[in-house]
């Protein structure tokens, strides 16, 4: 993967009869480090992009600061071919799971690959299924361009338990139109103590599946994580109008015996 480097100018504000004006918003750019970036406001050269971190670089009358990239970076940039399970949903698993460097989880369906890379940065190791081939050529690319070595891509039909050989999984993370019919799966494939959790945008659907449950599966919570962004400054704070509010509901199962 080439070099990359985040640039970043702050926000350039001017008195004007008494009143603060914006004359140039806030920008972040996450740029190539083996060639010159083409701003609006003149050419950063790659000399200058390969100073350290901190490194402040001035373009005319702008200044922009340079900083290392970090995972989140680069993952925000993944390939994605559907919607992806969403950052706020990725930290209430992580959570309520109790993930660790120990931990050994079971994805499907890969998509993207989006959870299962988040998901590796933390996990010892990480298991994705999918039928779809695009999905799980899509997920290997983003696999190998966050150079992620503890995921192994598999094709399969995740409802097949008898086709399913992992054992011993602590969080089986289901993202499926019907996860009702991977119960068998879970069943199967998880320790005991382990955490099933399912991704469903209707409470309907979470209804359908709880219902389908036996005793060996306990249902801890289903809950639906609301996120909303605050402008704030020495003037001002609220909600900003684009915010992240539903998406799914999370259902948390954890077998039993």
């Amino acid at each position: 993967m080439a070099k990359k480097k985040i640039l970043i100018k702050k926000e350039k504000k001017i008195q004007v009869d008494d009143k603060e004006r914006v004359i140039s918003g806030f920008e972040k750019h996450y740029v190539d480090a083996d060639k010159d970036f083409h701003t609006k406001h003149g050419i950063i050269s790659k000399k200058d992009l390969l100073k350290k971190a901190g490194s402040v670089v001035k373009v005319k009358n702008h200044e922009f600061i340079i900083l290392d990239p970090v995972f989140l970076d680069h993952y925000k940039r993944i390939k994605r071919m559907a919607q992806i399970i969403t950052l706020k949903d990725i930290g209430a698993i992580i959570a309520n799971t109790g993930i660790t460097k120990d931990s050994v989880v079971l994805d499907a369906g890969s998509g993207s690959g989006a959870i299962a890379c988040f998901l590796a940065m933390l996990a010892k190791k990480v298991i994705s299924y999918d039928i779809d081939k695009s999905s799980l050529e899509t997920t290997t690319e983003n696999i190998q361009s966050l150079g992620l070595r503890n995921i192994t891509v598999k094709e399969g039909n995740i409802y097949s338990y008898t086709k399913i050989n992992e054992k011993n999984i602590d969080i089986f993370v289901l993202d499926v139109p019907d996860p009702g019919k991977a119960i068998k799966t879970a069943q199967k494939v998880l320790k005991i103590g382990g955490f099933l959790v399912i991704y469903l945008p209707n409470i309907t659907q979470v209804q359908d599946f709880v219902k389908e449950l036996p005793e060996e599966l306990l249902i801890e919570k289903t809950i639906e994580v609301i996120e909303r962004e605050w402008a704030v400054d020495a003037k001002r704070s609220r909600p900003k109008t684009k915010d992240h509010g539903h998406t799914a509901f999370l259902t948390f199962v954890r077998k039993l015996k």
